[in-house]
């Protein structure tokens, strides 16, 4: 049995999907009964429960050979870092309680590093924090998602531009959110084995110019990447619902995207993806 948090997001959905079509026994985490009715008529077992309940955390986890498992942010929070390593501290919580044998946890490229990579830090507190207590722990660090161009598209589709605070023809690892989700099943059918650092990247590194083009193809009409100066990220990101400090998280994620300072910790042992980002652009078109 294994077990996947976050069946109804992008890579838990690609998780639980994988799982099922190889045949293994999967049982999916939601925070209530009717988010998981799908998920039990495709053959899968569901369980209530949520990170802010440890007990109930704990009874999901118990009996079963691995889980997939991630933190979902809360943006509005007003305390954004505090509150994403209280849950955290939960789900390491439930980890040790639970006994299981091995966590496959999603967190990110560059949380090698300490200080300066906004809401990377989070996921960097939560691989230390599982690190302590999980026998054995894969730990995927995947780059930009593919899937994140997703709030664009529409203005592409309206006016033709596509908003980025990334330098135009800056060339940047992309990955969708299924080659992650494929990578987990797999890592999590395989067995863990200590503690492993996955590095993820898609099949090639893309501009947003390159974006643009693509996503022009798919639209019919020509499309062209707006930056956007890194002092709008705040405003932006505030407009759309995201508190003040998860706001200026992210401005300090981009900015230290924009100087180089996030990057790969092993970065010759990457393992790429195999879906372009046309594919993934058009599912999402």
């Amino acid at each position: 049995m294994f077990v996947v948090l976050g069946a109804t997001g992008h890579t838990g959905a690609v998780v639980a999907e994988t799982l099922l079509a190889h045949k293994q026994p999967v049982r999916v985490v939601v925070r209530s009964a009717d988010k998981g009715a799908a998920w039990k008529a495709k053959g899968a077992e569901v369980a209530v429960a949520s990170l802010d309940d440890v007990p109930g955390m704990t009874k999901a986890l118990q009996g079963a050979l691995g889980v997939y498992m991630l933190v979902p942010p809360n943006y509005g929070a007003t305390a954004w870092l505090a509150e994403q390593r209280q849950r955290l501290d939960r789900a390491a919580e439930a980890v040790k309680a639970s006994g299981i044998s091995h966590v496959v946890f999603l967190s990110s490229v560059g949380s090698q590093i300490p200080e300066g990579t906004g809401p990377i830090r989070a996921v960097r507190y939560g691989e230390q924090k599982l690190s302590a207590v999980a026998r054995n722990l894969t730990v995927l660090r995947p780059c930009y998602f593919m899937e994140n161009w997703a709030p664009g598209i529409g203005m592409a589709k309206g006016q033709g531009l596509l908003p980025t605070f990334m330098a135009p023809q800056a060339k940047v690892p992309m990955i969708s959110t299924r080659d992650i989700g494929r990578v987990a099943a797999e890592r999590l059918m395989a067995g863990g084995r200590g503690h492993t650092v996955v590095e993820l990247a898609g099949p090639e590194e893309y501009s947003p110019e390159q974006v643009a083009e693509a996503l022009g193809g798919i639209l019919g009409r020509a499309v062209v990447a707006q930056p956007a100066p890194l002092s709008a990220v705040v405003p932006t990101f505030t407009s759309f619902g995201f508190s003040g400090e998860a706001a200026r998280l992210f401005e300090e994620m981009y900015t230290a995207f924009s100087t180089g300072a996030i990057g790969y910790e092993h970065p010759a042992s990457l393992v790429r993806g195999t879906i372009p980002l046309v594919e993934a652009l058009r599912g999402l078109a």
